[in-house]
Order: structure tokens, then sequence, then C-alpha cells
């Protein structure tokens, strides 16, 4: 099944608002225009309705880096779906694993923040992967079957089309280390294998799964070469509007 690469860049805590500015408007002139592959910026809180607005005549997608289980009330710094929808915010990403050290986020939480993402018509970036000392104790497929089987219980099958996985190792997240080829591939496939077995053949050949972990333009190919790569979810480089562009012109090349 033909499956059109995603490449996001997950900006985290960087840019002002007017730093947001330059570097979008260097990838709406880079890659703007292009449809051979999805594009989407998340950028902070603080930039989302500027960056909106310039991305309005783009193909490029606009991407929210977190958001509230909650439609509205009292959570005090919190922001909710129907706040990101009204800027025309299309993705979330969900589950990172920095929400998930630095602030107690679970798969039972992140679950609730991934129905109530689909329910607004937000498309989930959920985040999987294993911590170091999981890898070396040969948990890491214990602990993404876990992450995708309860972070996506009760998911609804007729959103599976909307739904993009982004599988991080978070020994790779920031650390200039990265998986191989090979590694990346042998997670993406049995991760591809269990959204078949939970959703069935159609939906789970058809959804999307991200590599995140410090791709860069070096090792972008050979990543997003391999049969169950589907794009990147980029930090680092992402900063970097010709870094970030050169890793969507490796998909639209490949």
């Amino acid at each position: 099944m033909s499956r059109k690469y995603l490449i996001a860049g997950n900006w985290k805590m960087n840019t002002t608002p007017s730093e947001s500015v330059d570097l979008i408007s260097e990838i709406n002139s880079l890659v703007g225009q292009q449809t051979q592959v999805q594009v989407c910026v998340c950028p902070p809180f603080t930039s989302l309705q500027m960056s909106s607005g310039l991305l309005e005549q783009s193909e490029v997608q606009l991407g929210s880096q977190n958001m509230s289980a909650e439609p509205s009330g009292a959570f005090t710094g919190e922001i909710s779906a129907e706040m990101l929808r009204d800027l025309y915010v299309n993705f979330v990403i969900l589950g990172h694993s920095e929400r998930r050290q630095y602030f107690g986020e679970t798969n039972q939480s992140v679950n609730k923040k991934v129905l109530a993402a689909v329910q607004n018509n937000l498309k989930p970036i959920y985040c999987i992967g294993e911590t170091l000392e999981e890898r070396e104790r040969n948990q890491t497929l214990d602990v993404v079957k876990s992450q995708v089987q309860e972070g996506l219980e009760s998911f609804p099958i007729n959103e599976v089309d909307n739904l993009v996985l982004a599988y991080e190792p978070v020994w790779a997240i920031g650390t200039g280390k990265t998986a191989t080829d090979e590694m990346a591939q042998e997670v993406h496939s049995y991760v591809r294998n269990l959204v078949v077995d939970h959703f069935g053949d159609g939906p789970g050949s058809g959804i999307r799964i991200l590599y995140g972990g410090s791709m860069k333009p070096e090792n972008a190919t050979g990543l997003l070469s391999q049969p169950d790569v589907d794009g990147g979810l980029i930090g680092g480089a992402s900063l970097n509007a010709r870094s970030f562009c050169s890793i969507v012109q490796s998909a639209i090349e490949i």
C-alpha cells in the first residue's frame, strides 16, 4: 500500500514568535508549494496564531506540540483541542517521551488526549519508544506493544486514517545517536503488525509510522528507504530550515 511521507518538525521549547516568522518563511519558500511529501511544523503555543496566518496559502500543515484531554474549564495553563482547531491546527504531537519523563504522562493519560484529538478533528501523532535501559534489557518490543495497545484503547476504527504513530527511541532523542536503518525497520515492522492486529489489515497497512530520534540530512535517506518508515518527526534539525527541507527533499527523491 502506498503511504504518503510525512515530515513533521517538532520545535520543542525553541523560537520566539519573531524567530518563528523567519523559520516558517524560509520553509515556505523551499517546500511550501510541493505536494509530493506532506510537511508539518509544530511551533510553541505562543507562535501558533502567527504561524497559522503564514501558512494560509502554503501546503505546509500546522501542528501543536501538546493539548489537554479536557474540553474546557479550570485547568490553568492548559490548551484545549477547540482552541487549536480555531487556529487551523491539523496535527498534534501526543505522548512525546519528554512529556512522559518530565510531566508524568502515561499510556492511559495520553490515551484520553488521543481520543479527544480525533473527536475534535485533529490528527494525533502518537509517540512511542523505549529508553536505553529498556533496550539494553531487550524490552523494546514489550514496551512499544504496551504503548500501542494502551495508548490506542477504544480508538475508533473509522478514524485510523487520521492517526499517525511516531517511533522515537528515547536514547536517540537529542543525543546525536540514531538507530541503524535495520533497527528502525525492525521496530516499525513490529509496530505495523501490532496495528494490523488491532485494527485489521486495511487500516493497519495504511497507517503512517514516523521515525524520530536524531534524524538529520546525513541519515534521512537510509531511514526513509525502509519499507515501514513513512516519514520523520524531526527535532533539532527542524530548527534550521535548510536542514529540515533537505530531509523533505530526501523523501521526495525516494
